[in-house]
């Protein structure tokens, strides 16, 4: 069933001139001229086909049908006030929701959250592993950061961490013969994602070959070495997300946040 447009702001005005039997307290406290409040009383009127007003000798005064809908009304301003502040509440500055490629999680995005949660004890993330290409239309996220190329996806913003390579790691004295993850021009064992092949090279088991950006703490450790030359790569890590999301306050501060570590 179509729903009827409803005259909103003229209600509005109506709930106000109600309160004080004024037009001219109406306009004061609506920072509006009083005949604007008359403008859109007589407009109401017209759209409902009832009179909301008499004037008597002692000022204004409601009519029946006026004085018996203002609760209704009134209510229904209640609801719609709740209503805002619950979609607010879901968009609290410190509540998110973050689609991340799942090799990054555990070695690019949870070191850098961990810090930001510390400065806000009250927040609350959901993390959300990305198995493909971020799709923001079947998911209600905040801030995604995929592995690909370039968003291209109408509406969607983002921005490269930096220009990635591909390093193969070992952990001092692993395993040289196997290798993990994506290298195709030997027998492989082949992990689902760089986060596994990561985790394959830093428990001893093989080399693996994965983006520099989720290797790096573990180089800079210690607890890895390159063995083999860097191999560029088109793909990258790209923080996105729509753009009034982009663009909102919170999720530029998160981003600048997770950005200074690099």
């Amino acid at each position: 069933m179509k729903r009827s447009l409803l005259p909103l702001n003229a209600l509005r005005v109506f709930d106000a001139a109600a309160r004080s039997l004024s037009f001219t307290r109406a306009a004061d406290e609506l920072a509006v001229t009083p005949a604007a409040v008359g403008q859109q009383i007589r407009a109401l009127e017209e759209t409902l086909g009832v009179t909301l007003f008499r004037r008597t000798t002692r000022g204004l005064e409601l009519t029946p049908e006026a004085a018996s809908a203002l609760p209704h009304l009134r209510a229904a301003f209640s609801s719609f006030e709740e209503t805002v502040s619950r979609l607010q509440e879901g968009q609290a500055s410190t509540r998110f929701s973050i689609g991340c490629a799942r090799g990054a999680i555990r070695h690019w995005l949870l070191p850098r959250l961990s810090p930001w949660l510390d400065q806000h004890p009250e927040a609350s993330v959901q993390v959300v592993a990305l198995e493909a290409p971020v799709d923001f239309t079947q998911g209600n996220l905040d801030l995604a950061l995929s592995f690909g190329r370039a968003p291209d996806a109408d509406g969607v913003f983002g921005r490269k961490l930096v220009d990635e390579v591909l390093v193969t790691v070992v952990a001092p004295g692993g395993d040289m013969r196997k290798l993990g993850w994506r290298n195709l021009d030997r027998p492989v064992v082949m992990l689902p994602d760089a986060g596994q092949a990561l985790a394959w090279a830093l428990n001893g088991l093989g080399m693996a070959q994965v983006p520099l950006t989720i290797a790096a703490g573990a180089l800079a450790e210690g607890l890895l070495v390159e063995c083999g030359e860097r191999v560029p790569t088109d793909e990258g890590y790209w923080l996105c997300a729509p753009e009034p999301q982009w663009k909102s306050q919170k999720v530029r501060a998160l981003v600048e946040h997770l950005l200074q570590f690099d």
